[in-house]
């Protein structure tokens, strides 16, 4: 059984990679400084800090495997505090890979990186993101650590917090009737679940063809803002208020992510998916109860 170490494994997207490799039978280390709510009995929990180069080390020994999702995810979280977000995203990745070459042994390195690395968008958020892919390529490059770099797209789910957009729209809508979008709404996202992105993040590990690659994680199904909007509404019996607050979306991109770059990627789409309504409508129901 090959062990597994999850940074960020408490987190939204990292709790379920790290329920899917348990589900599949890996040996599960969940890393994070938060306690999960969601660790299962059969999963180890270490609390660290991922600017402690010793903990990280001590984590990293006899695993096989290393995904890192720790992240400041929050575009305006980043854009508030940069330095943090450099601190986290950035020199977090470059401790983790430290350690893996350090100890040794790891057959690959897992980095969750963003359709905004790509992007002329994204600000601080995106530019730690790039970097960090960066190092992540280097220290195979130097080193001989094997990786694959995954960009997720747009997320969402039951776990989700105040990082996530769609989390962000329902839980104002139950607590004010009132859903608010910046922009004119016709901006497109790839919607997925976060269960079905564990799926794919995992199956990586499993074909050899992912090794020293960059996978795009997005969902088949593609949507306009104000389109998504309407069908929150719909799923809450038309009660809502729907309200353009500017006319600037400053930061995010309207169409694609994608501004020229030299790494391309492969994209990986979830066969059977979590229906977007279906999903929406359990994560209300989650935050409602």
């Amino acid at each position: 059984m090959k062990k597994i170490a999850v940074f960020g494994g408490s987190g939204f997207l990292g709790s379920y990679v790290a329920d899917e490799l348990t589900r599949r039978g890996y040996d599960v280390i969940i890393a994070d400084i938060n306690i999960s709510s969601y660790v299962q009995e059969n999963q180890n929990f270490k609390k660290i800090n991922v600017l402690d180069m010793e903990k990280i080390k001590s984590v990293v020994k006899n695993v096989d495997i290393v995904y890192n999702f720790v992240a400041v995810a929050n575009l305006d979280d980043a854009i508030h505090d940069p330095i943090n977000a450099m601190n986290i995203n950035v020199m977090g990745n470059l401790n983790i890979l430290e350690a893996c070459k350090q100890v040794g042994g790891i057959e690959r390195f897992v980095y969750a990186s963003s359709a905004y690395a790509l992007s002329s968008e994204g600000s601080f958020y995106g530019i730690s993101k790039q970097t960090s892919e960066k190092l992540t390529e280097e220290y195979y490059e130097r080193y001989g650590l094997k990786y694959t770099v995954v960009r997720y797209g747009s997320l969402y789910g039951e776990r989700a917090s105040h990082n996530n957009y769609i989390y962000n729209l329902l839980d104002r809508a139950i607590k004010t009737g009132e859903l608010h979008y910046k922009g004119d709404g016709e901006d497109l996202r790839e919607y997925i679940h976060a269960a079905d992105a564990a799926k794919l993040s995992v199956d990586i590990l499993e074909d050899n063809q992912y090794e020293n690659e960059h996978i795009i994680l997005t969902g088949i199904e593609k949507l306009k803002r104000i389109e998504l909007l309407t069908m929150i509404n719909e799923i809450m019996q038309n009660k809502l208020d729907i309200k353009q607050m500017s006319d600037d979306n400053m930061g995010h991109y309207k169409i694609t992510p994608y501004a020229y770059h030299p790494t391309t990627a492969k994209k990986l789409v979830a066969n059977p998916y979590i229906d977007l309504g279906q999903g929406i409508l359990e994560c209300i129901q989650k935050i409602d109860g």
